[in-house]
């Protein structure tokens, strides 16, 4: 049985045992997300994973031939190099900040490794997250033949579901390289929501104005992978407008 742990923001983290969050507490080391920060260059070993507490974090995949495109994305609800769980230690995806978070909690790989090995519950729990993720990749995968504002819908609603507010700070270039789209075609596109009153647009900042229509444009491309989240893992993902009060918790990096 999931419980409650006060001392973190991340829902992966607040929703395993007691005990289990034991194992990991006093290892876990509370930094700053600043934009753009890398938390994993592709293929290099892993040494560490982060549990986010907010902001976005994009996981991304470069071709041979160097163009990059985001696969996937969590933020307070997951981890990262989720590849960990499955007993491997590198990857070859790169993970990165994609919307600013306050903080993110750092654990060494060496110390999720050992726990894993000495608690099924908890190998159990991080299972379910992968099935997750897999879940909303294959949603990716998927969304990818549907027109460019359907795609953007959707992945306004992912970043939305993960902050708190409706103001995202991303750049036209950000997002192109997230969709693997040209510019241009993103400024249009944002230009047509915006038309449609479905957002507001800011320097470098994007203002959800009606989340509705953007879940009645991005249609069945949205809602599977959030549906599973909440079944796998027992908690919502999606945007619920709970604020999240700070407290003491994991000590913070000197």
């Amino acid at each position: 049985m999931s419980v409650f742990q006060p001392s973190t923001h991340n829902i992966l983290l607040q929703t395993m045992s007691a005990e289990d969050y034991g194992r990991l507490e006093p290892h876990l080391i509370r930094i700053p997300l600043p934009v753009k920060l890398q938390l994993h260059v592709a293929s290099d070993t892993i040494e560490y994973v982060y549990f986010p507490e907010d902001g976005v974090i994009s996981i991304v995949a470069t071709a041979l031939d160097g163009t990059s495109c985001e696969i996937g994305l969590f933020g307070r609800e997951g981890m990262s190099e989720t590849a960990t769980v499955l007993g491997t230690d590198r990857s070859p995806h790169e993970a990165y900040v994609q919307v600013a978070g306050i903080s993110g909690l750092r654990l060494p790989v060496d110390v999720l490794n050992e726990a894993l090995r000495d608690s099924p519950t908890l190998r159990g729990h991080l299972l379910h997250y992968v099935q997750a993720m897999m879940i909303q990749l294959s949603s990716s995968i998927a969304a990818g033949g549907q027109t460019i504002e359907k795609r953007l819908a959707r992945w306004l609603l992912m970043c939305n579901d993960r902050i708190d507010g409706d103001q995202i700070g991303l750049t036209h270039d950000f997002i192109a390289m997230m969709l693997s789209v040209r510019r241009p075609g993103v400024t249009e596109a944002l230009d047509r929501l915006k038309n449609r009153h479905l957002i507001l647009k800011r320097r470098g900042i994007i203002v959800i104005a009606d989340r509705a229509g953007l879940k009645r444009l991005a249609g069945g491309s949205y809602g599977l992978a959030e549906r599973e989240y909440h079944r796998l893992l027992g908690q919502p993902l999606e945007r619920t407008g709970i604020k999240y009060e700070r407290d003491s918790g994991p000590r913070d990096e000197r």
